[in-house]
């Protein structure tokens, strides 16, 4: 297929088209350029990292050890990967980058000079047109006069009062524009012939010849694209063997690591010589000693001992202000509490919803343009747009398939909630920890704005929180340190409402119906104590469960 015939009239197009093609050379070598900067910091981040963790003079010593020496020649390994990523951003740079800022240059010389010449043969066919309908307009006025002049004679030559010598003036007269009109036929006649042999010429020569010229430029520009992007690719695959030899020398020191000969230096470095200590004989001074033991004393070894076990499994930080990492977030944010995963829930249909319309409103620009291009068959192919659209409808129906999803576990939560009679409730740090916000642990004054498992909010700094933390390092920690403490009283008992993972220290797991003890009721946090047996208590969210206090508790 050749542009000059089959594109012969399409000069402007071809102009832009040209145009983008060189543009897109230039984009493509600011990617380029780009990429090869990229390698050059990666290179010099690795070797700064390097570098960073080079023993020191101090740690020469560790040299003894093969660990320390396989990590050690690992760093120069890392150091010579760094080098080849160099190589990379060099090799694009020659290669690549130059050589396409360079032919970019001479691309556009070229084009502008063929459109240049194009531009000419244009305007000669337009002036030699010009000419042609100058011609034209010339001929027809001379015929219009000479039909004048006719009609003038004749009406001399029958009007009997005018004089021969009059009518023989009008005679000469229409004569001579008869000549005149002769002549400009003439003229227009032979201009016509002329310009359809310069037309024909313009547009199955010239023309042809510069458009068969501009398209091997382009082709040629498609063809150095094509090897540029080969280059892109053999420059990584040239430097792959000797990163295979870096990452093999990083195996090979990784696998001469001998831990029994290491094991063996450490008996090398810190053996003492000196043999063990022999048995200690026994000094009898208890001849004269009483063996009664005062209640003083009892008490006295009592605490000692107590000092010395182990708790069972209590701790003095009952407050978790440290969130356990338990993985990712289920996609249903079941991991939160109802209000929360409500809020979360909603927000996620409002995104999807959000995308839909994006959708919707592509679809409709495009069905538009699609009446247009049927309306208007040279603007456009309507079936071009088909694809787009088709597209779209499957982005829209997955769309509408994940917001029902979403829909349908949110009216799952909204069924379970809490009635919205329920009293607000404020929100002790345990709560707080578990919505990734840091808890407050040195000032106690300011007021942060928190949110309650039924979604109420505060603005006040509980100081119920100081009231919970403060004593466990004030008082030396020992109600948490004994073992033998007396357990809390009973209150009243509570039933779970909602099921409560307690993944943070000082919370217990509750499962949806479950009967359990409270021991110690809401203070205003939000949290109320429970135990399920005597080896398992701690705090739940009070909007989990339902209490029923005893009513000397609730005299009290």
């Amino acid at each position: 297929m050749s542009w000059g015939t089959e594109l012969w009239d399409q000069f402007d197009n071809l102009e832009k088209h040209t145009q983008w093609g060189i543009d897109f050379v230039e984009k493509y070598t600011k990617f380029v350029k780009e990429r090869s900067e990229i390698e050059l910091n990666y290179a010099r981040q690795i070797r700064n990292l390097s570098k960073k963790y080079q023993p020191k003079k101090k740690e020469e010593d560790e040299n003894k050890y093969t660990w320390c020496r396989a990590f050690y020649s690992t760093l120069n390994e890392l150091n010579d990967y760094a080098g080849q990523h160099e190589v990379i951003a060099e090799n694009m740079t020659s290669q690549i980058i130059a050589d396409l800022t360079r032919y970019a240059q001479d691309v556009k010389t070229e084009r502008k000079s063929h459109f240049h010449d194009g531009r000419k043969a244009q305007q000669q066919v337009e002036a030699s047109w010009k000419q042609l309908e100058s011609c034209k307009r010339k001929f027809e006025r001379d015929c219009k006069e000479a039909d004048r002049a006719q009609q003038h004679f004749e009406k001399m030559d029958a009007d009997i009062n005018v004089t021969k010598a009059d009518v023989e003036k009008a005679r000469q007269q229409a004569q001579m524009r008869h000549q005149m009109a002769s002549d400009s036929k003439n003229e227009y006649s032979s201009y016509l012939q002329k310009f359809n042999q310069e037309q024909n010429e313009h547009y199955f020569t010239i023309i042809p010849n510069i458009f068969q010229k501009i398209q091997a430029m382009e082709e040629k520009r498609i063809e150095r694209m094509g090897e540029s992007l080969k280059t892109f690719a053999e420059v990584d695959r040239q430097i792959l063997p000797i990163i295979g030899k870096c990452l093999d020398g990083m195996t090979q020191v990784a696998e001469s690591i001998e831990p029994k000969n290491d094991s063996s230096q450490v008996i090398e470095s810190y053996k003492s010589g000196f043999e063990p200590p022999g048995d200690v004989e026994f000094e009898d001074y208890g001849q004269a000693m009483k063996r009664t033991v005062s209640e003083t004393s009892l008490n006295n070894s009592r605490s000692d001992n107590k000092a010395e076990r182990p708790s069972k499994g209590k701790s003095k930080t009952l407050w978790p202000f440290i969130k356990k990492n338990k993985g990712s977030n289920p996609e249903d944010f079941s991991h939160l509490p109802p209000e929360q995963r409500r809020k979360k829930l909603q927000a996620k249909i409002d995104d999807i919803n959000k995308d839909i319309q994006k959708e919707m409103d592509q679809r409709d620009a495009l069905t538009k343009m699609k009446e247009v291009y049927i309306k208007n068959p040279q603007m456009g192919d309507p079936n071009s747009v088909d694809p787009r659209l088709g597209e779209i409808a499957n982005n829209i129906e997955k769309l509408q398939a994940e917001a029902q999803k979403f829909e349908g576990w949110l009216a799952e939560v909204e069924g379970r909630m809490p009635v919205k009679s329920d009293p607000p409730r404020r929100t002790s740090v345990l709560y707080e920890t578990q919505n990734n916000t840091p808890p407050p642990t040195n000032n106690n004054n300011c007021a942060q704005d928190r949110e309650s498992p039924d979604g109420s909010y505060t603005e006040e700094q509980s100081s119920e929180v100081q009231s919970k933390v403060q004593p466990e390092t004030a008082e030396s920690g020992d109600e948490f340190d004994d073992p033998d403490e007396e357990m809390l009283p009973t209150i009243g008992t509570c039933k779970a409402i909602y099921p409560f993972e307690g993944h943070n220290e000082g919370t217990i797991a509750v499962t949806e119906g479950e009967l359990l003890y409270v021991i110690e009721e809401d203070k205003g946090d939000g949290w109320t104590r429970v135990r399920r047996n005597e080896e398992e208590e701690g705090y739940v969210p009070t909007s989990y469960v339902e209490v029923f206090l005893d009513s000397n508790a609730k005299d009290s």
